[in-house]
């Protein structure tokens, strides 16, 4: 009873182990699906040989290693960080930090801002255009002396 009940562990330990491998294996045959999911005869042949391996004590990483080996770098979901992929791996980051640049911005040029909706609150009645043009005369600080502001940010803002 303990040997059959150690054989049904082996082959869930084996099915699971394989399972997780071909989810991260592309099907070379129709690209956009996992081996896993793929119906195609590769597909049902590189999952046996991913078994075969789990079953010769071949770890995870000997197993990609093998198919990366004899398939190509693309039949891999997750690619590996060189030189060729860096731009890959690192476009989010630099995604990230363009939409946080630009949140900051928002935020500077909103604070500028808050003070003339906070007369607007008080008042009850919103400024008119020539007092919100003084309030911002004397809210904005004045330019750093000796640093001459560059004619695209006038142009930007306006003025």
């Amino acid at each position: 009873m303990a040997s059959e009940d150690d054989a049904v562990k082996k082959a869930l330990i084996v099915d699971t182990r394989a399972r997780n491998i071909s989810h991260n294996v592309r099907c070379t045959e129709c690209g956009s699906q996992s081996i896993e999911d793929s119906q195609t005869d590769i597909a049902i042949l590189l999952r046996k040989l991913i078994r075969d391996e789990i079953r010769s004590g071949k770890s995870d990483k000997e197993i990609y290693k093998k198919l990366e080996d004899d398939f190509g770098e693309t039949v891999l979901y997750t690619p590996k960080f060189d030189m060729q992929t860096a731009a890959l791996w690192l476009s989010p980051i630099l995604f990230a930090g363009a939409a946080a640049g630009i949140w900051a911005y928002n935020k500077h040029k909103q604070k500028a801002n808050v003070h003339l909706m906070a007369l607007n609150l008080v008042r009850g009645v919103p400024l008119t255009p020539t007092e919100k043009e003084t309030m911002l005369d004397i809210l904005t600080p004045p330019p750093s002396q000796g640093v001459a502001t560059p004619s695209w940010w006038m142009r930007w803002r306006g003025q």
